[in-house]
């Protein structure tokens, strides 16, 4: 599927209703370890976002995070990966296997869905429908919500499907994407949104083949922005450099103020800098409208460069060096 349409029908991906099988293997766990690379991790971070209080660690590794034997048991592994084929997860799930944990798996096909089945390990397999990773955040959102057994917040994001329509945010992203041309993006949120400003970046990077960095307030107030305090021999280090930052009204008061005098010293030091509400009535509505819009933006920065915003070729070449 093109980038595009892709895009323009990511909320139907919220009406996908994923079914488990071997659905009795799988029981009931407050605690879980989702473990997944690029992409695949995605839905566990905007979970985290959601509700902080959901006990999920995220494991961007090979074999498993440092837990005591005793917690082993009680903690739910969930192999993510797209493909099926990422060779870090199915090291975790080796290594959870190994150990006794209670493990899942969330993927299209692969060698996880290939020993999910010989070994009757829960599982539920994503559609594929030839889109990228990235791309398949509300399948892999319904994905771990099922496995989590959050069946009112998966009724809460269907609903999302009818009413969040991806086209209206096409506008926005477009001409964000026009005035950052030839700059490289800074996006800024607050802490608790880490995960959006994060998707961000990733979003520039993978669609918009352009570097892209995040960092979040107030912390990069106490060190990252005194490296554009730029003097005369260290000006054109910060000349390329477009500020976005992702102001939500739920957001601590301070940190709001935060924003707006970052926005102004930035402008007045050349860094053209722009702020993007995150709009909506519901916590999820406000998360995807901005996600929506972060996709357009990156798609008409590919667009502008006339780059190809669907394939990944430096990640392609990068797995045959690694795989020989």
């Amino acid at each position: 599927m093109e980038m595009y349409e892709a895009i323009a029908k990511q909320n139907a991906q919220l009406a996908f209703e994923p079914e488990v099988e071997f659905a009795d293997k799988l029981g009931l766990y407050e605690k879980f370890v989702v473990s997944g690379m690029g992409g695949s991790h995605l839905a566990a971070d905007i979970l985290k976002c959601w509700n902080p209080l959901l006990d999920i660690i995220i494991h961007e590794d090979y074999g498993l995070p440092a837990l005591k034997p005793e917690h082993v048991a009680r903690r739910l592994f969930i192999a993510s990966s797209y493909s099926g084929n990422t060779e870090e997860v199915l090291d975790g799930l080796s290594a959870a296997i190994t150990r006794n944990m209670p493990t899942c798996v969330i993927a299209v096909g692969g060698k996880l869905i290939d020993r999910a089945e010989q070994e009757k390990i829960p599982y539920i397999k994503m559609p594929d429908i030839g889109i990228q990773p990235r791309s398949a955040l509300g399948f892999s959102m319904k994905a771990l919500l099922k496995i989590m057994h959050q069946e009112r917040v998966s009724a809460e994001l269907r609903a999302l499907a009818e009413t969040l329509i991806p086209s209206r945010l096409e506008k926005t992203g477009k001409n964000l994407a026009q005035d950052m041309f030839s700059r490289v993006p800074l996006i800024y949120a607050s802490a608790r949104n880490r995960a959006i400003a994060y998707n961000w970046k990733i979003k520039f990077n993978e669609t918009g083949k352009i570097p892209a960095f995040m960092n979040v307030l107030p912390e990069s107030n106490h060190n990252e922005m005194t490296g554009f305090d730029a003097i005369r021999s260290s000006a054109s280090l910060s000349n390329n450099f477009y500020g976005i930052i992702l102001r939500d009204d739920e957001d601590h008061p301070r940190i709001q103020k935060r924003m707006e005098i970052l926005a102004r010293l930035y402008n007045a030091r050349n860094i053209p800098t722009v702020t993007v509400e995150v709009q909506g009535n519901t916590r999820f509505e406000k998360i995807f409208s901005c996600l929506y819009a972060a996709d357009w933006a990156a798609y008409y920065t590919a667009q502008g460069y006339g780059a190809d915003p669907n394939d990944v070729p430096m990640v392609e070449e990068f797995k045959k060096l690694i795989a020989g």
